[in-house]
């Protein structure tokens, strides 16, 4: 599978890269203080990160002064397994070499699927930040030569908590979470009863 970097211009209907942030504390806090699981471990919030100065300024200039959660994505993986989208930007800040695979809600069918066929792979090297726009598709990041990562996931506060009310049809039934739209695949091994969505193959970085 092609991997582009996230300075290719292909990058830039997904996301752009942050530039006007310092982001080293948060990447010292993570690399040092964060688990690197064997598998793949979210965590929506984590008061270590969430004390650190760069939230507040991450509230100011990103999230237009709305309270926002710090959390991390940290294991090893190389599959796609499933995309999801939010109603609002993710920040996605890289303490390792990191690789994002990445679509656009746009292609979503009106029967809401989406052909694997349409995604693409972006390298996120260490220590950079990037914020992915609320119509792109992603999931768990992927580690780069079989080697784990780490990337913080900055967001709303609330997203990805647990819901409080069912939902059954249409892009409502997709509701997995609060904020957090699923499409997953059938050989994506997710939990029992999550909305399926993804046709064609389960993608892998490695090949």
């Amino acid at each position: 599978m092609k991997i582009y970097d996230v300075t290719d211009t292909r990058f830039g209907k997904y996301g752009k890269i942050i530039k006007d942030i310092d982001f080293s504390e948060l990447v010292k806090v993570l690399g040092q203080d964060t688990p690197l699981p064997e598998d793949v471990e979210y965590v929506p919030g984590v008061c270590a990160l969430e004390a650190l100065p760069v939230k507040k300024e991450l509230e100011t200039k990103s999230f237009g002064e709305m309270e926002i959660q710090i959390g991390y994505c940290n294991g090893h993986n190389s599959m796609l397994n499933a995309l999801e989208y939010h109603k609002s930007s993710e920040i996605n800040v890289a303490a390792t070499d990191a690789v994002l695979l990445l679509g656009s809600q746009q292609d979503i069918t009106e029967g809401f699927t989406y052909d694997t066929a349409w995604t693409e792979a972006f390298l996120v090297p260490a220590g950079t930040a990037v914020e992915i726009y609320a119509t792109t598709l992603h999931y768990a990041p992927c580690g780069v030569g079989g080697n784990g990562f780490k990337v913080a996931i900055v967001l709303p506060k609330g997203t990805n908590l647990d819901l409080s009310d069912s939902h059954a049809e249409g892009e409502d039934g997709h509701l997995t979470a609060r904020n957090k739209w699923l499409l997953g695949h059938p050989e994506g091994d997710l939990p029992e009863n999550s909305p399926m969505g993804l046709v064609g193959k389960n993608l892998c970085i490695d090949e």
